[in-house]
């Protein structure tokens, strides 16, 4: 449903003033904020600028395939409804228009590995959850699909904790990784590797900590490309691991931090400590 500027500003009016006149509860409200408010970028793209508030995922704007003129007014009406942006997979042309439209008066976090950025005005803060999720990747080069689920998780109001390089061909280098993870008291473990994919299904087995496996497409020859490391971490004989795409390091994060946002607010509740 769109929703022009002068209506959404009277739908929200509304229900302010139910809440404030005790017509409606707070969980009400909160309900009733729930739609699927769809902001139009001219005729190239429809912005779900409610995401966030109807289930805790922000809108993340894929720059490939985009021209640059466009992906700068996308950019600029989501900055303009939300103060910020999420975008992901960027090339250096990209980049630079981005830079140059959003140079003063914004504060600018680039994911170099990731290709990825986050824009925002000055001034603009995403509030912590008190959610903490870990990232481990078997080597270097998965560090792509890795930064891109520590931007997701972070935007969500997590903390995250990242571990590079700590693949099954020097099993011993996975010990400290993971007692940092342990020490950390992170919610949820996500694991990226390439090749036969076998460190999520290792991590499984010696943690009790819920897992998203991501498969990179490092690796190559026969079952290259990630077609190997996901047939193995769906074969996983390893319990409590999840699987997401080849290279869906967003995905990986938006789930991880869906479960930690979770455990947080449990802990929230039962009295505990909020980080």
């Amino acid at each position: 449903m769109y929703l022009g500027i002068s209506r959404r500003r009277k739908f929200l009016r509304e229900i302010l003033e139910k809440l404030a006149s005790g017509e409606i509860t707070v969980e009400e409200a909160e309900k009733a904020l729930r739609i699927n408010v769809v902001e139009q970028v001219a005729n190239v793209a429809k912005l779900d600028i409610s995401r966030e508030v109807r289930h805790g995922v922000p809108e993340i704007v894929l720059a490939e395939g985009k021209s640059n003129d466009d992906l700068v007014s996308i950019c600029a009406k989501m900055i303009e409804r939300t103060g910020r942006v999420i975008v992901s997979r960027l090339d250096d042309s990209q980049f630079s228009s981005l830079d140059v439209k959003f140079r003063d008066g914004y504060e600018r976090t680039r994911f170099q590995h990731a290709r990825s950025t986050v824009i925002r005005t000055k001034g603009h803060h995403k509030s912590k959850t008190g959610g903490k999720v870990g990232i481990v990747t078997a080597g270097t080069v998965d560090l792509a699909v890795a930064e891109e689920a520590m931007m997701v998780a972070e935007e969500m109001g997590c903390d995250t904790f990242m571990e590079a390089d700590a693949g099954v061909a020097g099993i011993h280098r996975i010990v400290e990784p993971l007692r940092r993870m342990i020490e950390n008291e992170v919610d949820c473990l996500i694991v990226v590797a390439g090749r036969e994919g076998a460190l999520p299904t290792v991590v499984a087995g010696l943690v009790d900590i819920p897992l998203v496996g991501v498969p990179s497409s490092s690796g190559y020859g026969y079952g290259g490309h990630g077609e190997a490391a996901l047939m193995a971490m769906l074969q996983a004989c390893s319990l409590g691991l999840a699987v997401v795409n080849i290279d869906s390091g967003i995905a990986a994060g938006v789930v991880a931090a869906q479960i930690a946002n979770r455990v947080a607010r449990a802990r929230q509740l039962a009295g505990g400590p909020s980080t």
